[in-house]
């Protein structure tokens, strides 16, 4: 009987909640491909679909066959970023798991830098250079950042740039709640986590409009501050010596 062949470890988990991008997957899925193959390291793309209703699924079954490092999940009932992106890192199996957009905003060109940034760090934070946002976004992320470091005291100046990367171990044991996507950074901070920033790159949308205006960032934001906060509060710090017996 001929012994069973052990799939090679991933070293790479990289998490895209996305909902209603099917005009932007296939040159997104292309950048994302054309950088993890420049990183040359063993890695899988986990795909999660939050109930798109333009033809996702299809196109995703399509890309699959094109590249075996798409693991496309999909949420039976549309739940939300937090919920998307839980669902990514809960099913992730790389050492190192980044994070970004799909909606070719994020540049994916940029992953080494991130990677080579995570080399000195536990989680690396992308800062938009150069946004190409409206005001509106730009006012509502500006007043949301202050808010947060003025509430919980940390030193992260782009809490809504999606494109991070995480050590595993970063990551373990941290709850998981509506708004998560926004506090994930904080939370490892809290739990001790040295934390890098890099400047990315940041494009304009190509396809369909923001799905994010002031009431489901800017108020959401703040509203999430008061429970992040209350976390904060309420985490248990022990430093123990063990006495000879």
């Amino acid at each position: 009987m001929s012994a069973t062949r052990a799939e090679p470890p991933v070293e790479i988990s990289v998490v895209v909640p996305a909902f209603n991008e099917a005009e932007n997957l296939p040159e997104f899925l292309a950048e994302l491909r054309a950088a993890l193959d420049a990183v040359g390291r063993s890695a899988e793309i986990l795909l999660v679909d939050d109930g798109s209703d333009d033809g996702t699924p299809a196109l995703l079954a399509r890309e699959r066959a094109r590249d075996p490092r798409l693991r496309p999940l999909r949420l039976e009932v549309r739940s939300g970023q937090s919920a998307a992106l839980a669902a990514g890192l809960g099913r992730a199996r790389g050492a190192v798991i980044v994070t970004l957009d799909a909606d070719l905003q994020n540049d994916p060109a940029d992953l080494p830098r991130v990677l080579a940034a995570l080399e000195n760090a536990d989680v690396v934070s992308g800062i938009r250079a150069n946004r190409h946002d409206d005001w509106v976004r730009k006012l509502s992320s500006r007043i949301a950042n202050a808010t947060r470091r003025a509430v919980i005291g940390d030193r992260i100046t782009d809490i809504g740039c999606s494109f991070k990367a995480y050590r595993r171990e970063a990551l373990e044991g941290l709850p998981m709640f509506v708004g998560v996507h926004r506090s994930l950074l904080a939370l490892c901070l809290f739990h001790g986590a040295s934390i890098a920033a890099v400047p990315l790159t940041h494009r304009p949308r190509r396809h369909e409009v923001s799905k994010f205006g002031i009431h489901n960032r800017l108020w959401r934001g703040i509203n999430d501050l008061v429970g992040v906060s209350w976390l904060k509060s309420r985490l248990i710090r022990i430093r123990l010596r063990e006495e000879d017996s």
